[in-house]
């Protein structure tokens, strides 16, 4: 027991303001795939960013925290991947449509639920 706790003493030293993450669900390694590329606006979601309909910050805020709805997605399409990303926002349902590609991501779709 003693040994365990300086483990994780040493451990909390260690990694203590680094940017580590423990991405090992699905949903937590589509997400961090897709933040981790240049992310684009189609010309649809464009439209609502210059109306201020929706906030570019509202976009990522759901890319972080959302959850990908596997049953309404087309992972496999060739050659980008299509996702819809589920999350709440300022108590409403945010639902995005996502096309993840080798470099880029696509934001196609943005629905208020």
């Amino acid at each position: 027991l003693g040994g365990f706790s300086i483990g994780l003493v040493i451990l909390a030293f260690f990694l203590n303001g680094k940017k580590t993450s423990c991405s090992y669900g699905p949903d937590a390694r589509v997400l961090k795939n897709i933040n981790s590329k240049k992310i684009i606006f189609s010309g649809h979601v464009s439209s609502l960013l210059v109306n201020k309909t929706i906030d570019s910050a509202e976009i990522h805020t759901i890319l972080k925290k959302g959850d990908i709805n596997f049953s309404k997605s087309n992972t496999r399409q060739e050659p980008c991947g299509i996702y819809l990303v589920e999350g709440d926002l300022n108590e409403k349902e945010i639902a995005l449509t996502v096309e993840n590609c080798d470099s880029i991501a696509t934001i196609r779709n943005f629905e208020v639920k």
